[in-house]
């Protein structure tokens, strides 16, 4: 079966109806009567009364597919119009009358904290942190705060729903088939058997598409139970916008305890995550954000803390880096609070500090293999004339350059490869290899790399590799296409399947399948949160260069470098390629993409042409390079790159912004209008 190779909105199934999603216009309401005019025939309202279990199951399911009793969100879907006729949805959702009670609401981190509004809690320690503390030369505090992220992809969230024959199959723009199907057989109560989704091709994710297609699907799934036809929903700009989640907001509040040199003896740190109304994937989400809190750092005592919020916003869900840029952001800007306050040298302080081969995670796992991260800086520092060109803008004006150390962990969080248990099937037929697994290209292009993998195992022709398409009829669940983990860990299950058939290479079809097993000495406890939180890691350097103009307060960058160590990679083209396109979405996360709630529950941008991202007129010059080493469990010795690049934009440039101002900035984006405060409070 060939490749669906069109867009969902341009494929032709034939006669369908289209569905337009009436939504919550309040944050925080209950639903005291709905007035809906007569319909025309052939029209339908599908509501949470034609679901049978009208929940959507991602981690727990607390979050309706449709609104019950109350609303707790601007954007929360409360019905959909069906019908032929495009214009006259939108006619007939003007004419619908929702009467609301409105009840409190809660639309801000601190209003959370203050009511303790929290939807999941985590702590976890190593060391003695209280003896850190009470034995400290020095302790220096901070509080750093990030915004929302649009993922903003190229193309929309869109699902078709077909029912036929007792079977539901939906088709769409996704990241994750058996997500999907899941929260189908779920939601429905449908035997799997009678539940098939496909992947279309997918106008990019960065994981705005890893957990809402599951609702969206729910709904054309019984739109077309009830309808009995085809049912497409695909959202314009502004719906999406509105609608589908986006990247936590953060407040990170660290504390150091610092012995006479100045180095860090103790940490204490709190991370507080805006979830919105649901819980979607939020407690993994922090669960990556509490990791990485020693950063690159060798921290002998450590506490953190960390909770999600509800607020009565749109749901917080998955975005490139899953917590870890949030926190990174905020480690990195503590380190310079120190460097700026003892007056020492930032590139020196952090690598007196770094981690090497075999120290321990802040979780008290072991950092495995070759940890070349002080080396990186050096070569880094060394390559971008980082310590004249530091001291020269420290004496100068509106000139500043920054530095940024940070990781990736490789695959999901802790026990989730193992609870994934991923498999996936290689088939030989003659001269053809034929794979079939689950995950999706959206534009990363990571199932050519997966053939190459194939290929290099197996010493065949790139051209007799093919991937069978992601559809849930044919392909076994090898997890999500998420958290850098395609390349890494279904890479290695393929390459093991191929390292099988090359011993059967006398055979012309044979059917090898691979599951995903935890490598030996690799341990975790998720009740207690310790031991190796990932089997290994990627890292990075970001060194950048920004002017500060005094009378616009606008910070330009001028110039990004960025060494990357990824293991060994399987395609050095697609590696930049992934390299440069996440140096570009951390520019717009640090300094362009600001989105904000007003005092009743919306969006005070959604669209493309008030929502600023990066132009090719605001890209800095930008120079990558690969730091190859050889990584433990990827093949070939490849490790995880697709997240990487977007972690430490935000922190190098907040650095060099420092320097070029004058002023302690904690919180991106960095717009003008908080530069202008902050230089008017000083």
């Amino acid at each position: 079966m060939k490749d669906i190779r069109e867009y969902i909105d341009d494929i032709d199934f034939g006669e369908v109806l289209f569905g337009k999603t009436l939504y919550s216009t309040i944050p925080s309401g209950e639903i005291l009567s709905i007035e809906i005019p007569n319909l025309p025939d052939g029209y339908f309202i599908v509501d949470r009364r034609d679901v049978p279990l009208n929940r959507v199951k991602v981690i727990d399911d607390e979050q309706p597919v449709f609104a019950e009793r109350f609303v707790n969100y601007v954007g929360e879907p409360i019905l959909l119009v069906v019908g032929k006729d495009k214009e006259i949805l939108k006619e007939i959702i003007k004419e619908i009358k929702v009467h609301y009670r409105e009840r409190e609401k809660v639309l801000t981190i601190d209003e959370a904290i203050e009511r303790k509004r929290e939807i999941v809690r985590y702590e976890f320690r190593k060391g003695n942190v209280e003896d850190a503390f009470a034995s400290a030369f020095d302790i220096v505090e901070g509080v750093y705060e990030t915004g929302y992220q649009e993922h903003l992809y190229l193309e929309t969230n869109g699902m078709v729903g077909i029912y036929e024959n007792g079977k539901v199959s939906v088709f769409g723009s996704m990241q994750c088939p058996y997500y999907v199907k899941k929260a189908l057989v779920y939601a429905l109560k449908f035997p799997e058997d009678k539940v098939r989704v496909v992947q279309a091709k997918t106008g990019g994710g960065f994981g705005g598409k890893e957990d809402y297609p599951s609702l969206l699907a729910i709904q054309v799934a019984v739109a077309s139970i009830k309808c009995k036809k085809p049912v497409k929903v695909v959202y314009d700009r502004k719906e999406d916008f509105i609608m589908t989640t986006k990247r936590h907001p953060s407040k990170i509040i660290y504390r150091s305890a610092l012995d006479k040199n100045y180095r860090i003896v103790g940490m204490d740190v709190k991370i507080y995550l805006d979830g919105g109304a649901y819980t979607t994937l939020s407690p993994v989400v922090l669960q990556r954000a509490m990791f990485s809190a020693g950063g690159v750092y060798n921290i002998p005592n450590i506490k953190v803390e960390g909770v999600v919020l509800r607020t009565n916003k749109v749901p917080s869900g998955a975005m490139r880096g899953f917590g870890a840029p949030q926190n990174f952001f905020a480690i990195e800007m503590h380190i310079d609070d120190i460097v700026l306050k003892h007056n020492l040298n930032p590139y020196y302080y952090r690598r007196l500090m770094m981690i090497k081969t075999n120290d321990k995670t802040v979780t008290g796992g072991t950092y495995r293999g070759e940890i070349k991260i002080i080396d990186m800086l050096d070569n880094a520092v060394k390559k971008t004339d980082f310590i004249k060109k530091y001291e020269r803008y420290k004496k100068s004006k509106n000139k500043g350059i920054g530095i940024s150390c940070f990781f990736h962990g490789c695959g999901f969080t802790g026990s989730g490869e193992v609870l994934l248990k991923s498999t996936i099937k290689v088939k030989k037929i003659k001269d053809k290899i034929i794979i079939y697994m689950s995950n999706v290209d959206m534009g990363q292009k990571s199932p050519d790399g997966i053939r190459r993998i194939a290929a290099m195992a197996l010493k065949i022709p790139l051209k007799n590799v093919i991937i069978e398409k992601p559809d849930t009829d044919i392909v076994p669940d090898s997890g999500p296409t998420v958290a850098s983990r395609t390349l890494s860990i279904v890479g290695r299950l393929v390459k093991e399947a191929c390292e099988e058939i090359k011993k059967n290479k006398d055979k012309d079809e044979i059917e090898i399948i691979r599951r995903f097993t935890l490598p030996e000495g690799l341990v975790w406890d998720g009740e207690r949160f310790y031991g190796d939180a990932y089997g290994e890691y990627s890292f990075g350097i970001n060194i950048a260069e920004v002017e500060y103009d005094n009378l616009t307060d606008e910070i330009k960058v001028l110039k990004i470098y960025g060494l990357y160590d990824v293991g060994n990679p399987v395609n050095e083209k697609y590696v930049h390629q992934q390299l440069l396109g996440g140096i570009v979405q951390g520019l717009g996360y640090a300094i362009f993409e600001s989105l904000e709630i007003d005092s009743n529950g919306n969006f005070n941008k959604n669209s493309l042409t008030d929502y600023a991202i990066p132009t090719s007129l605001d890209i800095p010059e930008i120079r990558t390079e690969i730091y190859k080493t050889k990584g433990l469990f990827g093949p070939f010795g490849a490790k995880c790159c697709g997240e990487l690049p977007f972690v430490g934009v935000a922190p190098a440039v907040c650095s060099a912004a420092r320097i070029a101002t004058g002023k302690k900035i904690s919180k991106i984006p960095i717009k003008p209008e908080y530069l202008k405060r902050i230089k008017d409070e000083s």
